[in-house]
């Protein structure tokens, strides 16, 4: 665990920064840096709608009685762009767009309710109720 963490905090500022540089040297510099804050501000945006409308939906979903798990997972993911997209670079604002795309966000949701659903049959995680 803490060599992908190493590696994800060195490698991937490595590789922003080499984008970066080369997409300045391709298009300018003041073009690079438009494009960086118009890829930030646009994914900060559609975070907090989408966050926002998930918020709604839990709320409501709460109030008649049923249990937003979809909803809930919708939401970290909605979390986890919006700290991507908090990170200044080309390849974290795609990564963060694209987890905000619906449809992209409905076939990773079905990848981590499939590891979870390992997880749990493996009994490398243990639900306990009170």
């Amino acid at each position: 665990m803490l060599l992908k963490l190493f590696l994800a905090f060195t490698l991937i500022p490595i590789v922003e920064i080499y984008f970066l540089i080369e997409l300045g040297r391709m298009i300018g510099p003041l073009s690079t840096i438009a494009l960086v804050l118009g890829t930030g501000f646009a994914g900060a945006w559609l975070a907090r709608e989408q966050g926002m409308q998930t918020m709604f939906r839990v709320k409501n979903n709460l109030q008649q009685g049923v249990m937003p798990a979809e909803d809930l997972l919708d939401g970290f993911l909605i979390l986890i762009a919006g700290i991507v997209l908090l990170t200044p670079g080309l390849l974290t604002d795609c990564t963060g767009i694209l987890l905000l795309i619906p449809a992209v966000r409905f076939r990773f949701k079905r990848y981590l309710r499939k590891k979870f659903d390992e997880w749990i049959n493996t009994h490398e995680v243990h639900i306990t109720r009170f």
